[in-house]
Order: C-alpha cells, then structure tokens, then sequence
C-alpha cells in the first residue's frame, strides 16, 4: 500500500483556510483525514471540540511537547498551536492522506521534518491585504491589538510564499478549492 500523502495548507490567519479545507474535504475521492491540532487558546463560539481543534490545558500541551509528539508547535498572541506526530502518521501508514490547516511557521517546520516525496504543500495568497484584514473583522472574536498583529504577521507570512509547491489565490473559494483539487489529484498519480 502506497503511504498516503501529507497536504499542507498554510497562509495568513483570516485568508480563510478553514473554509478551503472544508470545501476540499468535501471531495471524498481524495479519501482525506484532517490532522486537528492542539490548542490551549478557548474555543471560539461555532467551534467543535476534536473537530477544529482539540482544546487542552497548558499542561497537557507541555506533556506533548515533552514526549516529541508534535510535528510542529508554535505560540502566538498568548497560546500554543500544535500538530501531534502520532495521529498524522498512524493515517499516512494506512494510506490514508492527511490534511494539515496550518500558520506558517508550522508548515515550515513540518516540511524541514518530513522530507519523503509523498508531501505536496499550498500557500493560500488573499487579494489583497485590505481583503486579508476585512476578514480578520468579520470574525468580531479579536481585540484591535490582536488584529493589527495578525495582519503584521501576514504581511511577513505572504513573503514566505515561495517556499510552498502551490500559491494559490484565494479572491473566489470554489475556484481556489478546485485549483487545489486538481492539484492533489495530478500529485496522486505521480
């Protein structure tokens, strides 16, 4: 059995990974599971526990990091973001291909980590960065602090963008989906 592949989907918060990774888990042809991270932030109203994230104390975060079971982790604005080895893996062994909604530093440090030719990478692009920050708004879940470092984080973020496979822009969801679709499929026949 051929190990499934590791998908990477990165960018700047706001330019609305959740929403490309639902729309291409929709594809069950791709036959996708979705690598749900550790966080120690709070759960955001329409968030679903072991669905967009699995929401721990920092301890238990710390007892991960000290058993090296994150492919990557990061703190940012005050809490701590994890990708745990084990899960993403188990999935890949099964040939199963893993989905993975990550910031950029974290994608960063996955794909210094995993270096088999079964690893294909996106880096969603928004507009504009007037586009990036109106998403951001329309969250109404930060402070003004919180956005304006979000959007300086972005800006930083978008000057990594060539180091991803795929840049794909984000100015219509179906199109970019389908982009990235189509993308996967050519990289699963390869």
């Amino acid at each position: 059995m051929k190990k499934g592949l590791l998908i990477i989907l990165s960018g700047p918060s706001g330019v609305g990974k959740g929403t490309i990774r639902r729309y291409i888990m929709d594809n069950f042809d791709l036959k996708l599971a979705y690598s749900i991270s550790m966080t120690t932030r709070q759960k955001r109203e329409k968030e679903v526990e072991g669905v967009d994230y699995y929401f721990v104390t920092n301890e238990e975060f710390d007892r991960n990091i000290a058993e090296n079971n994150f492919l990557e982790w990061e703190e940012f604005v005050g809490n701590r973001y994890g990708t745990p080895k084990d899960k993403v893996e188990e999935q890949r062994k099964k040939g199963v291909n893993v989905l993975l909604e990550i910031e950029v530093n974290g994608a960063a440090e996955v794909m210094s980590k995993v270096t088999d030719d079964r690893v294909i990478s996106f880096f969603l692009m928004p507009p504009t960065i007037q586009a990036l920050e109106s998403r951001i708004r329309r969250r109404k879940t930060e402070s003004e602090e919180v956005i304006q470092a979000r959007l300086q984080k972005g800006l930083s973020e978008m000057s990594k963008s060539d180091q991803y496979d795929h840049v794909i822009l984000n100015d219509d969801v179906a199109r970019a989906s389908r982009e990235i679709v189509d993308l996967i499929n050519a990289k699963l026949k390869s």
